[in-house]
């Protein structure tokens, strides 16, 4: 019994002990998960924000627009007060007709230099007669065009100032990662300087122009912050603010940023010559599809498919319809865009290596790149084909094609070269393959399983030899108004 009651005794002494012991340990635990959110709460960006806006600015355009005559806009035609309002009109003229007037319009931009080179987007200066820069300071001076490329929306202006001025660099946007925090700074809806914050949404987006490299941010971008920058938490310039997604032409959340790393070519372009030099490989592509790779027979569907061939760079080293390019300069090519941009941030007159599969062997061709703004983008292209021969012209269906040989009449009518050779397009079922992959009358086939054809029994040929080889589509070459495209129909 005293043993017991010795041991009651400790077991009561040793409760309040664990208790402590376990008081400790949750103000312990509670201390640390204290410290961990502190240092989790994101610190404000004010430091930052003061850092980098001295160097971002508005900009204001002024352009002088032609008048406009009578009382359009104001009051609808047959209205009591028409008469009225042309009267006033006609008063403020003084009878010499309508007078032109200004129209004014605002945007963004950056300095990138202390001798006071700043960047925008070539829509917000677009044929604007003056272009007045303000500085977060309130000081205010006029820039000049130094250059501008559409294809990706940039402009370079140059404004003179007596002092060395506040200047930020453009960052590495490849670095950029997709929850990253970035802020844009700019002038939206005329309201001044402002600043909104966000995260990197995606990458690589396209909007419509060839070479576009868009960042996508949920930070705030609104009319007016166009040509200002995006910047990352180390304060570098890593996109242009250009475009937005909006139903209501307000933000909502989606909007887009011209990568640095395009954007820094294009600037170094217009600082050194006032103008882009964009490489030119001179053909004409498209991306290889699923039932391309299976028509021609190739493992994977990827690389650009040349669909024509054009005067120019290529045709001089010898590249060909059909051909496959899969590798560029020595990196490979995934599709069409990959290859357009790779092209065009060549320099003019490089000797590249092109690899290109033609007739399922690899073959390495060397190609000296011309210069993209030279080329002539009106340039048609030309068959070598032979003569179509003397024969009575059939029609036939085919494929889901109502097809027949061409003849003089039928390139006068669908406007083809005289020494085109080929297929015409007569009707096309629309129930068919061919109707549903966009085919339609009037289109001119002039290659099957990338030979030419000159009459139906040649299709008819190619469709049985793609049949023999295992092949579960064929490839045809189809013209429209001269463009040429390649289009894989299933074999039945």
């Amino acid at each position: 019994m005293q043993a017991k009651a010795q041991a009651q005794a400790q077991a009561f002494h040793e409760i309040p002990v664990f208790k402590a012991l376990l008081l400790s340990l949750f103000t312990v635990a509670f201390i640390a998960i204290q410290t961990v959110m502190a240092f989790a709460k994101p610190e404000s960006l004010a430091p930052l924000a003061e850092q980098i806006s001295p160097s971002v600015v508005n900009i204001t355009t002024s352009t002088v627009v032609e008048g406009r005559t009578g009382p359009q806009g104001i009051v609808p035609e047959g209205s009591p007060f028409e008469d009225f309002f042309r009267e006033f009109q006609d008063r403020n003229n003084d009878g010499e007709g309508p007078r032109p007037r200004r129209s004014s319009a605002l945007g963004s931009g950056f300095v990138i230099s202390e001798d006071g080179f700043v960047v925008t987007n070539n829509h917000v200066i677009e044929g604007a007669d003056e272009i007045t820069i303000e500085f977060f300071s309130g000081q205010e001076l006029v820039a000049k065009v130094i250059g501008t490329d559409p294809k990706t929306d940039i402009a370079l202006l140059k404004v003179e100032a007596t002092k060395p001025l506040p200047f930020v660099k453009f960052g590495d946007s490849n670095a950029a990662r997709v929850g990253d925090w970035v802020i844009a700074m700019g002038n939206p809806l005329g309201q001044g300087f402002s600043v909104s914050a966000g995260i990197v949404s995606a990458r690589n987006r396209a909007l419509s122009g060839t070479y576009d490299d868009y960042i996508q941010t949920d930070a705030a971008i609104n009319r007016g912050n166009s040509g200002g920058p995006l910047f990352n938490m180390d304060g570098d310039v890593i996109g242009v603010n250009t475009a937005i997604l909006s139903p209501n032409g307000g933000s909502i959340g989606i909007g887009f940023s011209m990568a640095s790393n395009v954007v820094t070519r294009v600037v170094d372009q217009l600082q050194e010559f006032g103008e882009t030099r964009r490489g030119w490989l001179g053909v004409r592509i498209q991306d290889v599809t699923d039932d391309v790779a299976d028509a021609m027979g190739l493992a994977k569907a990827n690389g650009a498919l040349i669909t024509d061939v054009p005067e120019g760079p290529a045709k001089e080293a010898g590249l060909l319809t059909g051909d496959v390019i899969v590798s560029f300069d020595g990196v490979d090519v995934a599709d069409t865009r990959g290859l357009v941009r790779q092209v065009g941030n060549s320099p003019v007159g490089a000797a590249v290596r092109v690899t290109v599969l033609r007739e399922g062997k690899s073959q390495t061709i060397k190609v000296v790149l011309g210069r993209r703004e030279d080329a002539d983008e009106n340039a048609t292209s030309s068959s070598d084909g032979e003569d179509t021969p003397n024969e009575e012209p059939k029609t036939k269906s085919l494929l889901g094609l109502t097809l027949t040989p061409l003849t003089d009449e039928l390139r006068e009518e669908l406007g083809a070269d005289a020494n085109m050779v080929g297929l015409a397009v007569t009707e096309v079922d629309e129930a068919a393959e061919a109707y549903e992959k966009g085919l339609r009358a009037g289109d001119i086939i002039t290659e099957a399983g990338q030979q030419k054809v000159t009459s139906i029994d040649d299709l008819e040929g190619r469709v049985e030899a793609a049949k023999d080889a295992g092949r579960k589509s064929l490839l045809l070459l189809v013209r429209r108004a001269g463009d040429p495209r390649f289009v894989a129909l299933t074999l039945k």
